[in-house]
């Protein structure tokens, strides 16, 4: 929201504090003041011109030769290549040392053989945003009004000598979104009485009921909802007063009706919306719901798809404009307007919202709308804007407002009491003070005996309970001036959970890995949501979701880190290894379930080099024992190595059916491990992934067991014993065998040797395993050792069909 000062001082005097000073205290205060700027601030030596002459340069097709009065004895020649450049006309000029918008320094020059003693400048070239120009001067100068002094610095008639505030207006004030809302908190800060003058609206004979028919079909869609007609109206542009007041807060200026509407908007909080009668095709407007699919062209020139969704405003047959958010092209006001519909609604704030969001249509008057208006000035605010539209069209206001429903507005009545107030603010405040701030914000109040009913206006509607009052109250005395207190009792030292304590050491050993933490949208799509995952959920939907790519509620924690590594690849990143400790959403098909259950989850990713070539050693790409490896690891650290298994799988259709495995802690399923798809991967345009994720509850929920043995004090003996076997056999399914078989003295069981080639069978593997034998009470002999393995050949070829070699 920005505020004009000099604006705001007519409305109430402030004339005895600065901008800054204000907007400090405003600040103090609740309102939060973002920045002050001042539209002058930089710019030298820009005063007012009078072109006396002009004449076309005799070496250019588009430039000028202006003799222009700046009030100085001799006329300067300046040249001039603006379109729209004439003699007898004021103009903005830039005399020679002068400092325009950017701290640019205009020089004396010399253009295609002529002198230029300073410039011309258009509105742009003095500090204004091209968004805000009047059409008419868009694309060439700006005219000056004709009161305008010769030699006279241009700032007081453009109403640049001002201070533009602007103003962090959270949802909860929506009211301090019009001048008039603002001049009411800045009088309560200041203790004074805001001044609203008034225009004269005189109306005709003719009644405008008589040329206009309004009905609304769902008083919850329009709860307020009136129609004025104003006739004979010229359309021209808007007196340099009320353009330079637009402009100056961010609005382009039209010509002097749609500015006379943005006007009113800014001043009262009301938006409002100008039909031009004679296009409307009709005597009738109707306002409803849009019907399926029915079509709308919109003044920026699109064609919106409707649905039962939006409100909209119809001549009784077809749309004319979407309720609160945008006016039709066929209605809109033209230059060959000669009658006006004036529009001043309230509609349904949801429905407002979800139009504007849906079309990416977010203006002014859709801003208030869904915040919520004052209701108790809709009716003053359409007249007032008849009454200004009159004046500055000549145009004659037909009698009465056509009315197809009305909110009749209402004071809120909230109770508290002296005790209450100091007893939440911990002050001494006495009924004199608590009376002199409800007189400061216009509130009415009852007071006995320190309990208060206090009467608050439906321009406050934020205000409901008791609460709000005591903020009001905290505001206006100034929350620097409230006591400070430190609190009492006795203080606990913290302490971390064993789940948090677990979960950082996870974090840690990862780390230490190599691996770097990401953190990944919780939000995803419906698409990747459902990857990598097993587990059968429903989705959870956002009901506002801001794109399309965050609707849901994921299911997994690798889409996230694939979303990541493709970041990473896109930017020349060859090495990336991700991990990330995340929730997951899911859902159950129990009815009586409105939440999702959130489970923590731990994955990692791995995605390209493992290590980068250099003088000493190999490139290395990452691989699945590398991966696996990492999670041995993590096992081993957590005392859980002897709990896990592993099983090939191929369930997961986005993981590579031969390098995936599905990972167990006591014969629980808790996630997998392996290689993503290189479809999956090719669509991430990453190169080989490998990723794991787990269910990090699950891990949190085991408790490891402890086995302390001493250092055997009798010598270790190895066997190696080297075997083909059919490569479908796993190697976690050999040691297994080899284990049970071994008998109590196997410490260790170590794969050294995998082979596949000459001298073996297709389809067999030749695997190598070293067994470490080790007696904690006596030194093993030969003939136990020999024992052990004979037992081991025997399970190995019985069992798994495996020849010893």
């Amino acid at each position: 929201m920005l505020v004009s000062y000099k604006w705001l001082n007519e409305l109430v005097d402030v004339s005895h504090v600065t901008p800054q000073t204000l907007a400090d205290k405003m600040s103090l205060t609740g309102i939060e003041v973002e920045e002050i700027s001042y539209p002058y601030e930089g710019l030298k030596k820009i005063v007012v011109g009078y072109v006396k002459s002009c004449k076309s340069h005799p070496d250019s097709d588009h430039l000028s030769i202006c003799q222009v009065d700046v009030g100085q004895e001799d006329l300067l020649q300046i040249i001039c290549g603006a379109p729209n450049i004439k003699a007898g006309i004021k103009v903005i000029v830039a005399l020679p040392s002068a400092r325009i918008a950017g701290n640019e320094k205009i020089k004396k020059g010399k253009i295609r053989g002529e002198i230029s003693y300073g410039m011309i400048c258009s509105l742009q070239e003095i500090g204004y945003s091209e968004s805000v120009i009047p059409k008419e001067y868009a694309d060439g100068i700006y005219y000056l009004p004709e009161e305008a002094v010769v030699g006279d610095e241009v700032f007081p008639y453009l109403a640049m000598d001002d201070a533009i505030i602007e103003l962090e207006i959270t949802p909860n004030r929506a009211d301090a979104l019009s001048m008039r809302g603002v001049a009411f908190e800045t009088a309560a800060i200041y203790s004074e009485k805001p001044v609203f003058k008034k225009q004269e609206l005189t109306e005709t004979t003719a009644k405008a009921e008589d040329q206009i028919k309004v009905k609304v079909t769902d008083e919850k869609d329009a709860p307020s909802y009136q129609i004025r007609l104003i006739e004979n109206v010229k359309i021209k542009p808007s007196p340099h007063w009320l353009q330079n007041r637009l402009m100056n807060i961010g609005i382009r200026p039209i010509n002097n009706v749609v500015d006379v509407t943005n006007y009113i908007l800014m001043y009262y909080g009301q938006p409002l919306h100008a039909f031009d009668y004679d296009r409307l095709d009709s005597q009738e407007i109707v306002v409803r719901r849009a019907q399926e699919d029915e079509k709308l062209i919109t003044l920026d020139g699109e064609t919106r798809s409707l649905s039962e969704q939006n409100i909209v405003i119809t001549n009784g047959k077809q749309p004319v404009a979407l309720a609160g958010v945008m006016g039709g092209l066929d209605s809109e006001i033209t230059e060959t307007t000669t009658t006006v519909a004036l529009e001043s609604a309230m509609f349904d704030a949801a429905a407002v919202r979800h139009t504007s969001q849906e079309f990416n249509l977010h203006s002014e008057s859709s801003a208030r709308f869904e915040k919520g208006i004052n209701v108790a000035t809709i009716d003053e605010a359409c007249e007032q804007a008849c009454a200004l539209i009159a004046e500055l069209s000549d145009g004659k206001v037909l009698q009465g407002s056509v009315k197809a429903s009305q909110v009749q507005p209402q004071d809120k009545e909230v109770m508290t009491t002296l005790q209450r107030l100091n007893d939440y603010l911990g002050t001494e405040l006495t009924v004199a003070d608590v009376n002199d701030i409800f007189a400061a914000l216009g509130f009415g109040y009852q007071e006995d005996g320190g309990s208060y009913t206090v009467i608050v206006p439906p321009r406050r509607w934020d205000i409901a309970i008791e609460a709000d009052i005591v903020e009001e109250v905290a505001r206006i005395y100034g929350y620097n001036n409230l006591p400070s207190t430190l609190p009492s009792g006795e203080t606990v030292a913290g302490s971390l959970t064993n789940d948090q304590l677990k979960t950082r050491r996870i974090r840690t050993l990862l780390e230490s890995a190599g691996l770097s933490e990401a953190i990944s949208y919780a939000l995803t799509s419906e698409k990747k949501s459902l990857q990598f995952t097993n587990t059968s959920s429903k989705l959870t939907h956002l009901d506002w979701p801001m794109t399309s790519d965050r609707t849901v509620l994921r299911l997994n924690l690798i889409t996230g880190l694939l979303d990541d590594i493709s970041y990473n690849v896109a930017r020349r990143n060859e090495q990336v290894a991700l991990y990330e400790i995340g929730r997951v959403f899911y859902q159950t098909d129990d009815p009586k379930a409105n939440l999702p259950q959130e489970k923590n989850h731990v994955a990692f990713a791995l995605s390209g080099k493992w290590t980068s070539r250099d003088w000493q050693s190999k490139e290395e790409r990452v691989d699945f024992y590398q991966a696996k490896g990492i999670l041995e690891e993590l096992f081993t650290e957590l005392n859980l190595a002897d709990k896990i298994s592993y099983e090939k799988t191929t369930a997961l259709k986005e993981m590579h059916p031969g390098r995936t495995a599905e990972v167990f802690l006591n014969e629980q399923s808790i996630g997998f491990i392996g290689q993503v798809h290189p479809t999956i991967t090719k669509a991430y345009e990453t190169p080989e992934t490998y990723v794991a994720e787990l269910d990090l509850d699950v891990i949190l929920k085991t408790k490891p067991e402890f086995t302390y043995v001493a250092v055997t004090k009798y010598p270790k003996v190895t066997r190696d014993i080297a075997l083909a076997i059919d490569e479908s056999v796993a190697n976690q399914t050999i040691v297994q065998t080899i284990e049970k078989a071994a008998g109590k003295f196997l410490q260790r069981v170590t794969l050294f040797d995998v082979y596949q080639g000459e001298n073996i069978e297709i389809g067999y593997k030749s695997m190598a395993y070293r067994l470490t034998f080790v007696n904690q009470e006596a030194t093993l002999t030969d003939e136990q050792v020999n024992k052990a393995m004979e037992k081991v050949e025997k399970a190995l070829t019985q069992q798994l069909a495996a020849t010893i070699r």
